[in-house]
């Protein structure tokens, strides 16, 4: 969706046949663990996912037209590709972030953000491998580095330099810093090495 634009929900929900709806959602969980004796405290997982086709993305999927929500569409089909560990959580409409729609297409893509407990975060990661979509357009769960190593390059910087499907690494960051995860200007700082990188 790389000429995509942000629009309402409730216009995008006016939008009839041959559009198609896209819903994925980002799946945290608070995390008091620490790496290397305490030095560097995590705070939070995020997860996202390895695509089909090598590209990182939130999970989710294009929901079917006889989803009686938007909601219920997606929980359906984070069952498909994350398997039953995401039966201990429903995501509902408060859990709702943006919407994008890319005229080329014809889809509109919702995203939320999802807060679990991380007991339930790593039930998804220990059952996605029995997911029914798993090892097809599901290749492997992988967790956020949410911090920045002392050489300024490991860690997150380094996750960002990855292929992402469409705005996945924008949405990423922009809601890591509203739900303040990430300070403002660290978020600023990394988007700066992302445009810096798109300009060599």
């Amino acid at each position: 969706m790389a000429a995509a634009k942000t629009v309402d929900l409730a216009e995008a929900l006016a939008l009839g046949p041959p559009w198609r709806h896209l819903c994925y959602v980002m799946l945290y969980a608070p995390n008091p663990k620490k790496l290397f004796g305490g030095r560097i405290p995590l705070r939070y997982s995020v997860l996202m996912y390895m695509r089909f086709d090598g590209r990182l993305g939130f999970p989710g999927g294009f929901v079917s037209d006889n989803s009686p929500t938007l909601e219920d569409g997606l929980n359906d089909e984070l069952l498909k590709r994350l398997g039953e560990g995401v039966s201990t959580f429903s995501v509902v409409h408060n859990d709702y972030r943006s919407t994008l729609s890319d005229d080329k297409s014809k889809v509109v893509a919702h995203f939320y953000t999802k807060c679990l407990t991380l007991e339930q975060l790593q039930a998804v990661e220990a059952k996605a491998p029995l997911a029914k979509d798993y090892g097809l357009e599901v290749f492997g769960l992988v967790r956020v580095p949410l911090y920045i190593l002392q050489d300024g390059v490991g860690g997150l910087p380094a996750f960002l330099e990855n292929s992402f499907i469409g705005a996945s690494r924008e949405q990423l960051l922009e809601a890591l810093q509203d739900l303040g995860i990430l300070d403002p200007e660290t978020i600023s700082i990394l988007k700066e090495r992302i445009i810096q990188r798109r300009l060599r």
